[in-house]
């Protein structure tokens, strides 16, 4: 776990225009000076991320929220109230602090409080917002550990703190609060369900947006594997016909087959817990991967509560891959 004298080393990284990897309750961040228009444009540099897609602004909590924003609707400042620390992110309209590189030329900007010790001890002791997507080459899996950052983005970045294994394992909830109804556009570590109990009303999930934000490329989240969906049903039979095909077959078995004989060169037994699920996700496709997979067989949970945010990852996986 980073120690006092990290966290300071690691604020002093942030404010001479440098790139700090910094651990989150949902994965890891790639971290820069939220006010620093060159810091922010190396994120995308050293991510390989499109200039367009807008990054999220993290803050030390939500007292700061006007800081950094035009206004704030009673929606959102219920919202904050309720999940604050945690991995919700509100998008608001932007604020003079927040420049146009860290929302993809947006007038919007994502912005969340984190929930994680090693996080809110950096935000202090920088005393600004810190932008931060995770800290993985683009589209790819994001990491849950210190040691996914090193393996990826290896002396990219300037600093790594490490506050060991994130326990929410999935990014955060993006909820969209600039219209007059609220909706979420990425699911993630807080779940639809506890949304529409404190707001007290049913939230739509739209597969597209005129807002823009992280997480809705076609392809994303994704192993160096192809991942294939199938029905939980499918899933054996799947993975023998692409082993018969000459592939190197990883195969996440679900709960309800626990126990069934799968030919298959790698299993991983997916846990009943969604939340345990959510938490091993990206380990377990980092782990396919590591054993020289080409195609993963899987299928997608119940999509209530952090199931919404599993397959909506599963899907993002499995999704078109780019061409040369």
């Amino acid at each position: 776990m980073a120690r006092t004298s990290d966290i300071e080393k690691a604020a002093g990284v942030l404010r001479g225009g440098g790139l700090v990897a910094l651990p989150t309750e949902t994965v890891y961040g790639l971290g820069a000076d939220a006010e620093n228009p060159a810091a922010v444009s190396r994120i995308f540099q050293v991510k390989g991320r499109p200039p367009s897609h807008p990054l999220i602004v993290h803050i030390g909590g939500a007292d700061h929220l006007d800081d950094w924003v035009q206004e704030v609707p009673e929606t959102a400042r219920l919202l904050a109230g309720a999940f604050w620390p945690g991995p919700l992110t509100l998008v608001l309209r932007r604020g003079a602090r927040v420049p146009l590189e860290a929302t993809g030329g947006l007038e919007t900007v994502a912005v969340r409080v984190p929930d994680h010790p090693v996080a809110l001890a950096l935000l202090a002791a920088f005393g600004g917002g810190v932008t931060a997507p995770s800290a993985n080459r683009f589209g790819s899996v994001s990491p849950t550990t210190a040691d996914h950052v090193r393996a990826e983005l290896g002396d990219a970045v300037d600093f790594v703190l490490d506050g060991g294994t994130c326990e929410v394992g999935v990014e955060s909830t993006i909820v969209d609060v600039t219209g007059d109804v609220p909706s979420i556009l990425r699911p993630g570590g807080v779940t639809r369900e506890d949304l529409e109990a404190v707001l007290g009303h049913p939230l739509a999930v739209p597969s597209t947006s005129h807002v823009r934000v992280p997480g809705q490329h076609p392809s994303h989240y994704a192993p160096r594997a192809r991942v294939v969906l199938v029905g939980s049903e499918e899933v054996v039979a799947e993975a023998r016909l692409a082993r018969e095909r000459g592939h190197r077959v990883g195969v996440f078995l679900p709960p309800a087959l626990a126990g069934t004989a799968v030919e298959a060169h790698a299993v991983v037994a997916v846990p009943a817990s969604t939340a345990a699920y959510a938490r091993g996700l990206y380990g377990f496709l980092r782990e396919l991967d590591r054993q020289e997979c080409d195609l993963i067989v899987a299928s997608l949970p119940a999509e209530e509560g952090l199931g919404l945010a599993i397959a909506n990852r599963l899907r993002r996986a499995a999704g078109p891959r780019p061409t040369a």
